[in-house]
């Protein structure tokens, strides 16, 4: 019984430090069966210390939030961030918002500038900017995922194929270093890859925290992304690789 309580307090140590553990992983580590491993993960779950997903597990604060609750999360930055990435848009502009608690913030500050198109996945995004008499609006349409409040689907993924925009501003769950961007939903990822096959500039915005999160669902590497916008949290290291892959940093201050 020590031995297991011993073994099941690194996991939780293990998930404050990485936000996510690998079943296969944390057997050849502590040198114990992979069957005993998925029982101290079943055992953690019980208890809400994490949540069990296929070959591991996250730390529970990791889960996606619904959008509700992410707003309250590092608003101060994501203000920040709305901010400068208006100085990135310019007249004429066509312009894409995904859903997301961050891009939300940009639309705050959409009615300081003329003649813009703003197409957007996003329901409180479409309420917030009906206020503007500036911009022209337009929802690909689709089936509402209430939890991020956004249009997904078929219809959704049909329609956004029709069109072009000059920039897209993107909001992520994670960035993972050398790896790429995710979110936690499949049927967003998917319409997030669209947004980005007809984008002419991509724009990633996220605040530092983003990096130590996780995300189940692979959006894109970073061979495609133009630039990041981020708060002067982010470290030397996530700077510097950001950097190597060919992407300008922006940081909001």
């Amino acid at each position: 019984m020590k031995k297991a309580a011993a073994r099941r307090s690194q996991i939780i140590k293990l998930l404050d430090e990485m936000g996510q553990v690998n079943v296969n992983t944390l057997s050849e580590e502590m040198g114990v069966s992979e069957v005993t491993i998925r029982n101290d993960l079943d055992k953690l779950e019980k208890n809400n210390f994490l949540i069990r997903t296929h070959g591991g597990a996250f730390k529970t604060n990791n889960i996606a939030l619904a959008v509700s609750e992410k707003k309250s999360l590092n608003l101060e930055y994501k203000r920040l961030i709305g901010k400068k990435a208006i100085e990135l848009i310019e007249k004429n502009d066509s312009i894409i918002l995904d859903s997301g608690t961050t891009t939300f913030e940009i639309s705050n500050n959409l009615g300081k500038l003329d003649n813009i198109t703003v197409i957007t996945n996003a329901l409180d995004i479409v309420n917030n900017i009906s206020k503007y008499t500036n911009l022209q609006v337009f929802m690909p349409g689709g089936f509402l995922k209430e939890f991020s409040m956004s249009l997904v689907g078929p219809m959704a993924e049909r329609n956004l194929r029709q069109l072009y925009c000059n920039k897209l501003f993107l909001g992520v769950d994670c960035i993972r270093p050398n790896v790429g961007i995710f979110t936690h939903h499949m049927e967003e990822a998917y319409l997030n890859q669209i947004m980005i096959e007809i984008a002419e500039q991509v724009i990633i915005v996220a605040d530092s925290s983003k990096f130590k999160k996780t995300g189940l669902a692979f959006i894109e590497g970073f061979q495609k992304i133009n630039k990041v916008i981020t708060d002067v949290n982010i470290s030397k290291e996530n700077y510097e690789m950001l950097e190597k892959n060919n992407i300008e940093v922006i940081i909001a201050e």
